[in-house]
């Protein structure tokens, strides 16, 4: 898929909470096409202490409104000034970099979608093009209380949503894999994204039941294209740069089960 640099302007804004915004994005032209679990670059200007570009998942694509949508962490320096832009400023991006989700095969599938942190941003997008397909997606999702439990009813629009937190001020108390969805229910395909600790648990799960499992790894990324090498993972084929093979990987190719 071409890549492409574009400066897009700043639509909206939210603060989701204390420590995450929605970014809403638009350039004049249609934006390119773009996949589920796939991410963009940012480059920081304005700031002489930060010198590399971000690298945030595609949360949601809008063609009616041709919006792409940031879910931002902010977690430094970097983050701290992405989050800071305001209605009509302009972010320099490169998209759509890396390899998404592989998408399910037809309607009668069912589909697991787990999410932890920041890590449930894809999955919002990946929800909705699977219902555009026709497939229902259910959605587990897992914070640390109920106050850090990110865009439930965007989620809501596109599928069942089921909910842990750890704390068990909603949902279900516990990890996602402590959710008794997974006793209740068979599922023949899982995508998970989010903390390293959690994607493992859900791959144990996985391979435990037989499922089909892709997991998106958030590996410090540099540059996007696998120039830097700062993203190397360990696989089945050898040492990998997430960014430019990932960041989605079938749990087989990886060593954490191993």
């Amino acid at each position: 898929m071409k890549k492409t640099v574009l400066d897009l302007t700043v639509v909206e804004n939210t603060h989701v909470n204390d420590k995450y915004v929605l970014i809403k994005l638009t350039h004049s032209q249609p934006l390119p096409e773009m996949l589920p679990g796939q991410f963009v670059e940012i480059r920081v200007d304005g700031t002489g202490q930060t010198f590399l570009r971000r690298p945030i998942s595609i949360n949601f694509v809008d063609r009616q409104r041709n919006e792409l949508w940031l879910l931002v962490a902010v977690v430094g320096d970097g983050t701290r000034h992405i989050a800071q832009v305001r209605q009509g400023d302009v972010l320099n991006c490169v998209l759509p970099l890396g390899n998404g989700f592989t998408m399910p095969t037809g309607a009668e599938q069912r589909v697991l979608l787990v999410g932890g942190g920041v890590g449930v941003a894809p999955l919002l997008y990946m929800g909705a093009e699977m219902q555009r397909m026709g497939c229902e997606p259910t959605f587990l999702l897992g914070a640390r209380s109920a106050k850090d439990l990110l865009l439930i009813d965007e989620f809501s629009k596109y599928g069942r949503v089921l909910v842990t937190t750890e704390d068990g001020t909603q949902g279900e108390p516990g990890f996602v894999t402590n959710h008794s969805v997974w006793c209740k229910e068979q599922f023949d395909r899982i995508a998970s994204c989010g903390p390293k600790p959690m994607m493992v648990a859900v791959a144990k799960v996985a391979r435990e039941k037989g499922i089909s499992c892709e997991v998106s790894l958030e590996n410090m990324m540099a540059c996007g294209v696998g120039a830097c090498l700062c993203c190397v993972e360990k696989t089945t084929e050898g040492n990998l740069c997430v960014c430019k093979e990932g960041p989605v990987f079938e749990i087989n190719r990886l060593l954490w089960l191993n």
